[in-house]
């Protein structure tokens, strides 16, 4: 089925939202859910998600583990000890997190780029009001998203190549072939009946949640 660009980043955004209101039980059958079908549709894009975020995520854990306080897990280390609240609360951040990058990488699945900033370029419409120009903003995330993906693209080779801080910068906002006054023509579609049900059924997960 197919659904706008703009409805399927509400649906993530919704998703990330609930998976900090919900109780923990809902939470977790959220997540099996999530996880279930993300290893169906994007299992490859979703590994290559982890890895690039795997010491934040472990970042993550050690902050919650030993900055909660609690029960010991093991006395004999003493305040080197992490605590079981610690932990628990640890692993359930990042239960929430893992769901999130979940979420993400079945949007980037379905969605390429032009079609990723086609749908923010929908969402930016009410920044028009404030007299911000959404198109001009739309060719600004263009050339981010072009710049960071050739950034990770070249990552290893730039850093062996360039020992210093000053040349992996350079490398960085070199340009690579995608001019600033380059013309790009978005896929602008038309909310239907599916778009609604998608957003109904996401808004409706969030009620639920809240009560």
């Amino acid at each position: 089925m197919t659904f706008h660009p703009a409805s399927q980043i509400i649906t993530w955004c919704i998703l990330v939202a609930t998976m900090q209101a919900v109780a923990l039980d809902a939470m977790l059958i959220i997540a099996g859910l999530v996880l279930l079908i993300v290893f169906v549709r994007s299992g490859h894009r979703f590994i290559k998600i982890l890895r690039r975020t795997r010491w934040i995520m472990l970042s993550l854990l050690l902050v919650y583990a030993y900055g909660t306080p609690g029960q010991l897990l093991l006395d004999s280390l003493g305040m080197f000890s992490p605590t079981r609240e610690g932990l628990t609360d640890g692993a359930l951040q990042l239960t929430r997190l893992i769901t999130a990058l979940g979420g993400l990488a079945i949007l980037l699945e379905r969605l390429d780029r032009q079609q990723l900033i086609s749908g923010l370029y929908t969402l930016f419409a009410p920044l028009q009001w404030m007299g911000i120009s959404r198109e001009r903003l739309a060719v600004r995330l263009a050339l981010t998203l072009h710049y960071a993906e050739v950034a990770m693209l070249r990552e290893p080779l730039m850093f062996r190549k360039k020992h210093t801080w000053q040349g992996a910068l350079n490398s960085l906002i070199e340009p690579h072939g995608l001019a600033e006054d380059r013309k790009m023509e978005l896929p602008l579609s038309r909310f239907t009946v599916a778009d609604a049900l998608l957003l109904s059924g996401a808004l409706l997960m969030f009620w639920a949640s809240m009560r």
